[in-house]
């Protein structure tokens, strides 16, 4: 079995703690565990135990084969000096420290089930490993690790916008307009529209935010679209283009390569060209707008902000130079939902953190709870296996779960997994 499994099954006292003895007949009781260590060294840091009648306070190392210690060479690093005990499951060669002290070794027993469980979700291929056993799991249970799925999810996200924010020397409002830009994106020109929004500083937006053309004008010509249209130009397009010059020998810019942005398959509602021309109206009809929803970070107030209606050349375009029936392009409901999801709540959470205000990330967290649940192929697989989500709270915590526990096998690490795993008489 591999070294994780074993090191679950230390971490989790799941081990035969009342026959543990070393390898030459000295009697082991386990106080604690230690502290699992996801770094370079020793396995788990500062474990107690008890050999005999000596009390010892240290590290502690797992191999599957006692050998490894060696092939690791832990055997030439002083770092493992350390080290108080050594458990393996194959017992095949004595350990020593640097200055030729035998190290304590002991072999791990644990029941058998738990090790052929483990071997069965692996080799599961079920949409998620453990769909059969879930229901066997209390609902309070599930309710509370998909909580912690969900704040897990949010700090991860807030890493990214620190990281973001030490690009922009701590500019709250730069951070969140090329968040904002990325996620107008919806996945597939996510890349591209932040991408755009970095060589775009929204304080050149800012210069001309009163008038709406010049917005339009520097987002397309910036796109790389104003110029990357197969059919002759019309009047508007022609306009655009001409304002577009005299800007970027303002600001001295360098539009992108409009053939990064990607087509194929999207509904015309979702062209970029659609998208650029919301987040152009966003942009004229909003000032400061990470401050405003700092400010009062209330649902009912929020998701107004982002009702953002396109000029009016777009009501019969989805592309440049080809005229449609003639059709709103407002930003629908779900695409602002998704907006809140993947950027406002976030940033509230973060902003949060960064002020140590744990009642702005509580807030973060109830806005969640009144936005309605993502509609996806992962939200109705967890519906298949019993799992309904009843608001974005719920579906954020269950693509956490499925993302980056299921996926990748990592039922050791999932709380549901270690029900599944540790339960008796299944």
């Amino acid at each position: 079995m591999n070294e994780k499994f074993l090191h679950y099954i230390w971490q989790n006292k799941l081990f035969e703690a009342h026959s543990l003895q070393t390898i030459d007949g000295k009697k082991v009781d386990v106080i604690d565990v230690g502290r699992l260590n996801t770094d370079a060294g020793p396995d788990f840091f500062n474990a107690k135990l008890k050999i005999d009648d000596t009390l010892w306070a240290g590290n502690v190392e797992i191999h599957r084969n006692a050998s490894d210690w060696i092939k690791h060479k832990h055997h030439t690093d002083k770092v493992y000096d350390s080290v108080i005990l050594h458990v393996v499951q194959h017992d095949d060669a004595p350990i020593y420290r640097l200055n030729g002290e035998l190290i304590p070794q002991i072999m791990l027993h644990y029941p058998t089930e738990i090790e052929q469980r483990y071997e069965s979700l692996l080799a599961n291929q079920k949409w998620i490993a453990c769909e059969e056993k879930l229901k066997q799991v209390d609902s309070l249970f599930i309710d509370s690790w998909l909580t912690a799925c969900l704040t897990e999810r949010l700090s991860q996200k807030t890493e990214v916008i620190f990281n973001l924010l030490v690009q922009n020397k701590n500019n709250w409002e730069e951070a969140f307009y090329i968040t904002l830009a990325r996620n107008f994106g919806f996945g597939t020109n996510s890349d591209t529209f932040e991408r755009l929004a970095k060589l775009l500083p929204l304080s050149y937006l800012g210069k001309h935010k009163d008038n709406l053309f010049q917005i339009e004008a520097l987002l397309f010509g910036q796109s790389g679209l104003l110029f990357s249209s197969k059919k002759e130009p019309d009047e508007y397009q022609l306009s655009l283009e001409k304002e577009y010059r005299f800007l970027q020998a303002k600001f001295e810019l360098k539009p992108i390569d409009g053939s990064l942005w990607k087509m194929l398959r999207l509904r015309p509602t979702n062209f970029p060209h659609v998208r650029l021309a919301q987040f152009a109206s966003l942009i004229h009809n909003s000032s400061k707008l990470f401050s405003k929803i700092i400010e009062n970070p209330e649902f009912e107030l929020i998701e107004p902000l982002f009702e953002c209606n396109p000029s009016e050349y777009w009501t019969t375009h989805y592309l440049f130079g080809e005229e449609s029936t003639p059709r709103g392009k407002k930003l629908g409901k779900s695409a602002i939902h998704v907006i809140l999801i993947n950027t406002v709540v976030p940033f509230i959470f973060c902003y949060g953190k960064s002020k140590q205000n744990e009642e702005l990330q509580e807030t973060a967290l109830n806005l969640l709870e009144k936005i309605p649940a993502e509609r996806n192929s992962v939200i109705a697989g967890w519906q298949v296996a019993g799992i309904t989500a009843s608001s974005a709270f719920d579906s954020q915590s269950l693509l956490q779960l499925k993302k980056c526990y299921c996926d990748e096998k990592k039922c050791l690490q999932c709380r549901i997994g270690h029900k599944v795993l540790s339960r008796k008489n299944q």
